[in-house]
């Protein structure tokens, strides 16, 4: 478990970051993270650090699929762990 929690406390620090240096990038007009990584990566257990992101950095914020996608992310996560802890 304590492998578990140390892994979403690392993805949602790196996702946090990522989003960061997007934003940074977009305003440099730099080459950019893909939208598809940004969305894998909260998939992939960032998905508290992605909204983070995208609020303190105002990013990605008209942008339907992460406006609404990344809570419904969230919400698939939590009802995950919730059916995994009352089923095991």
């Amino acid at each position: 478990m304590k492998y578990f929690i140390a892994y979403l406390v690392l993805i949602n620090i790196a996702t946090f970051i990522m989003y960061g240096a997007d934003k940074y990038k977009a305003k440099k007009g730099q080459w950019r993270i893909p939208e598809k990584t940004l969305i894998g990566v909260a998939v992939l257990g960032g998905s508290i650090g992605a909204v983070i992101g995208m609020r303190l950095f105002r990013h990605k914020t008209k942008h339907p699929k992460f406006y609404i996608g990344l809570p419904v992310i969230i919400l698939l996560q939590i009802a995950v762990v919730v059916v995994y802890y009352f089923l095991r």
